[in-house]
């Protein structure tokens, strides 16, 4: 029974050590074109790029997201208590009226940009997003500093943001 119980414990120290996380957005994720608000098309990589050298909060999210929506009010306590970073807003939602209509309803605040493949694009077999919200950090060096949490008033995104 002791070697099984070992044996085990060693399994599980592999399979949560194998999991690589990420530093480094891959060319295929910063190639990736967004729309605007406005309509304009651009790059993941010119996104970022405007925002060199500031962190970044990426909040992966959906109009028809019931966390999301939910989760707004702390998000909101997160940009008054950490107001000198950058909050980007990458919405998954299959409608361009309504990710628009959502933003203007919630008085969502930050800039936004629509995935054109959702959670199925580039960034979401990436980050291999599951669930959604997530929210990731951007140091301002340009690495992924926090890679996932799925609320906007998780300790780590705190902690990261110092």
């Amino acid at each position: 029974m002791k070697s099984l119980t070992y044996i085990l414990v060693c399994c599980l120290v592999f399979v949560s050590c194998s999991k690589e996380v990420q530093t480094q957005l891959s060319e295929e994720v910063l190639n990736e074109e967004y729309l605007s608000l406005e309509g304009d098309s651009i790059s993941f990589r010119d996104i970022l790029s405007s925002h060199k050298g500031k962190q970044i909060v990426i909040d992966v999210w959906a109009s028809w997201c019931r966390d999301c929506i939910i989760g707004l009010p702390e998000l909101r306590a997160l940009q008054t208590e950490k107001s000198d970073v950058v909050y980007l807003f990458l919405s998954a939602d299959r409608n361009l009226k309504t990710w628009k209509r959502t933003i203007k309803k919630h008085n969502i605040e930050g800039e936004h940009y629509f995935m054109l493949n959702g959670t199925k694009g580039s960034l979401g077999r990436f980050v291999d997003i599951d669930w959604i919200p997530r929210y990731m950090i951007v140091n301002s060096n340009g690495r992924i500093e926090l890679f996932e949490a799925i609320e906007a008033d998780d300790p780590l995104i705190i902690k990261t943001l110092k």
